[in-house]
């Protein structure tokens, strides 16, 4: 049965399906290919796929998905670079359709103009998905071509998911980062998330909640200084805020120096 034909009841019958098999592909139970299987009874589709954001790399990495090879290869590697996706990147904004994108976005989208029309996809949905700790953790695309459109429960579903999802595509980011601590005498040991010594010594600093002046008057240098490395740390490890930032310095073992 055709999700469009289906009532909202039915949706979310479909949707504990998709959530269930999230959780199995969390705890390695089951692999992702049944999420985007289960999410066909949410929302009808064409193509979908669900990637994983990889900070270290720069790009997405693809964990299933049924796009052909070209649009595979935007998502993974261009589709952070294309001007929609800082609209999508917002945490609040949930799930993105299609036919909501205002037209002079689309026409400065290099994904939509190079790789949705040449395949006839006209409505679809993607939605960036988000750890508990504010990282982002990579995203849910959804296309189909002609003219179906998600009935209006399914679109709020898809929404509603997005935990799960989140929590399925960290499960398959591979092992965690060592835990380093704050830099010290040892200048060649790797650096998380490519930061500067200087950035590791103020991420450090945050998981203490100190204010730039606090953290400027500890490091002798200037607050101003200090915002700019925030703004670096927060750039490359593609966090929203500076709580989000002192939560993974503290899941990565860094803390201040005493």
């Amino acid at each position: 049965m055709m999700a469009t034909r289906r009532g909202g009841a039915d949706i979310l019958e479909a949707a504990l399906r998709v959530r269930e098999a999230a959780r199995s592909a969390t705890s390695g139970a089951g692999g992702v290919d049944a999420v985007l299987a289960a999410l066909s009874e949410v929302v009808e589709y064409d193509h979908a796929s669900l990637t994983r954001w990889d900070p270290l790399r720069r790009r997405h990495t693809t964990l299933a998905g049924s796009y052909p090879d070209d649009a595979t290869a935007y998502i993974e590697t261009r589709l952070h670079r294309d001007p929609v996706f800082p609209v999508l990147r917002r945490p609040a904004r949930g799930a993105l359709w299609l036919g909501d994108v205002p037209g002079r976005l689309l026409a400065a989208s290099p994904g939509f103009r190079e790789v949705l029309c040449p395949l006839g996809i006209e409505d679809g949905v993607a939605q960036c998905l988000f750890a508990a700790d504010g990282r982002y953790v990579g995203m849910l695309n959804v296309s189909t071509r002609g003219p179906r459109r998600a009935p209006d429960p399914a679109r709020a579903v898809v929404t509603l998911l997005t935990e799960a999802l989140a929590a399925a595509v960290t499960a398959h980011a591979g092992p965690p980062p060592e835990a380093f601590a704050a830099p010290g005498p040892a200048a060649n040991a790797p650096r998380p998330g490519g930061l500067s010594p200087r950035e590791l010594q103020v991420l450090a600093e945050l998981t203490a909640g100190r204010t730039n002046r606090q953290i400027a008057e500890r490091l002798h240098i200037t607050p101003r200084t200090v915002g700019t490395h925030i703004e670096h740390i927060l750039a490359k490890l593609d966090l929203p805020n500076r709580a989000a930032a002192a939560a993974r310095a503290a899941a990565w073992g860094i803390g201040p120096a005493r």
